[in-house]
């Protein structure tokens, strides 16, 4: 029966169960798979989801698709340790989302009014989620944030949910201000403190920036990933620039490289004014 079910393409998400109890098998498993346990697995997991978000960055559906597959995969490995350990299993981890998720939309699955704007929707998703943090004595506002998160999208997190105390800015002038402070601070330390003092200046002044980001609306890890996709791409350019010219990077200067990389600017500009024309 099992080897019909690792075969049986139409068996959907219990074949990759069986495919993953058989990986993990003690006496006739992979090696590799029957070594790993929570902590080895889970920068695998955090890798699967940014490959994720990057296949949508990328537009590409294909790639999408089994990008899924790979975070998918993730969950139920997992689950399949967990079920070995007798802590949970993938079915008890689908039953308490589905539990989860029909708790929250009262206004889908029970009788509250669908006449609620997104805002007012987001406000009571929030008040859910705190009642539910209250049951599990996570009595403090900022209870819940994981710390596992990479670390400028907990700084965002961990402002929102101050914010929702009131200990917030009333505006983003007051945000910019804090900025300067802490600019200068960190140039200060630069000059006089030691590299650990330096590293606590740095960390303030990135904690006040994505402070600044929420302020503006705006999501500041999707905004340094938009950033860091901007640089690869003009970086390339440069080095396509390079290489008609029959050199590379190790054969230029920085003067060289900066005037191409005004270069390539120069080119999508022109690129987006042409388009806009059309």
């Amino acid at each position: 029966m099992p080897d019909e079910l690792i075969n049986d393409q139409n068996a959907g998400i219990e074949r990759l169960l069986e495919i993953m109890r058989r990986l993990r098998d003690p006496d006739t498993g992979c090696p590799w798979d029957i070594e790993q346990d929570f902590a080895s697995i889970a920068p695998y997991t955090i890798e699967e989801a940014y490959e994720v978000a990057d296949a949508i960055e990328r537009a590409d559906w294909p790639e999408l698709e089994g990008e899924l597959g790979d975070l998918l995969l993730q969950s139920v490995y997992h689950t399949a340790m967990a079920e070995e350990k007798g802590l949970f299993s993938f079915q008890s981890v689908v039953r308490n989302i589905s539990d989860k998720m029909v708790a929250r939309h009262p206004h889908v699955f029970g009788d509250e009014s669908r006449d609620k704007s997104a805002d007012q929707q987001t406000a009571d998703w929030e008040a859910i989620k705190a009642k539910e943090r209250a049951g599990k004595a996570q009595g403090g506002a900022l209870d819940g944030v994981a710390i596992g998160l990479p670390a400028l999208l907990r700084a965002h997190k961990l402002q929102k949910r101050a914010a929702r105390v009131g200990f917030d800015w009333p505006d983003a002038s007051h945000v910019i201000d804090k900025i300067k402070e802490e600019a200068a601070e960190l140039v200060e330390a630069r000059d006089e403190l030691s590299q650990a003092e330096v590293e606590e200046e740095f960390g303030d002044l990135m904690f006040v920036m994505a402070n600044l980001g929420r302020h503006l609306g705006l999501e500041p890890e999707a905004a340094l990933r938009a950033a860091n996709a901007k640089f690869t791409r003009r970086f390339e350019g440069v080095e396509a620039k390079l290489r008609d010219l029959g050199k590379t990077p190790n054969d230029s200067d920085l003067a060289e490289m900066d005037a191409l990389w005004d270069a390539v600017k120069a080119d999508e500009r022109a690129s987006k004014n042409t388009t806009h024309e059309k």
